[in-house]
């Protein structure tokens, strides 16, 4: 299980690889300059406090780290908080492990309830560097219909359980087998409005009759 000391330590090496403070890199990430700061590690009752994953997929790309690279550190931090020696795999290690497909086979039949949620075996997977109890998984973007937000090859985490509200960002399947992410303007009880990431792709308006599922993305490795 992840602990708040080795992911916030691992913030900390972040910064010191880069030669950074806490605060250089939040504002780097462009990020409030007292993200990482130390009195953002509690609340004011004494709880220790998770980062969000939306501040350090920030921070992974203002650096150029990649979810690997980060989760090694991690795994580093964790490993030292707990006095152990030798080197510790972050594939076996930390985080959970999440099955991860392609947006093109996302469209094809057999890989997912009608929830939208992973079914069968032989899924590849990745490691999320989180304890969220929801239920999650990855796609892998391909092609340009979610520049510039997403590039091809980036990793989205979405969750289908999550709820919904005006200007998420969301992967939606459509019962024709079409995959699309995009941003939601507007959900009625019999259609759903939405707005693409690319300016040069059209907004949708599509009938909840001819959606298959909607997922809400919860993180992004760029």
């Amino acid at each position: 299980m992840l602990s708040h000391e080795a992911v916030w330590a691992a913030i900390d090496a972040l910064a010191e690889r880069r030669r950074l403070t806490p605060s250089g890199l939040a504002r780097k990430s462009g990020l409030d300059p007292t993200t990482f700061n130390k009195s953002k590690r509690v609340t004011s009752v004494g709880r220790a406090r998770w980062p969000s994953t939306e501040s350090i997929a920030k921070a992974l790309r203002s650096t150029n780290t990649t979810l690997d690279e980060f989760m090694a550190l991690v795994s580093r931090n964790k490993a030292q908080s707990r006095n152990r020696t030798g080197p510790v795999s972050y594939r076996s290690a930390v985080g959970r492990a999440v099955p991860v497909i392609g947006m093109a086979q996302a469209g094809v039949g057999g890989f997912f309830d009608d929830g939208g949620y992973p079914t069968g075996q032989g899924w590849d997977e990745i490691r999320f560097p989180s304890d969220e109890p929801d239920s999650v998984y990855a796609l892998e973007v391909s092609g340009d219909s979610m520049l510039p937000l997403y590039r091809q090859g980036d990793i989205i985490i979405v969750a289908p359980g999550a709820s919904t509200r005006k200007g998420d960002r969301v992967v939606v399947k459509t019962m024709a087998g079409e995959v699309m992410a995009k941003v939601l303007a507007r959900k009625t009880t019999t259609q759903i409005e939405l707005i693409s990431l690319n300016p040069e792709h059209h907004n949708r308006q599509l009938k909840l009759g001819d959606v298959e599922w909607m997922a809400r993305i919860m993180w992004a490795s760029q």
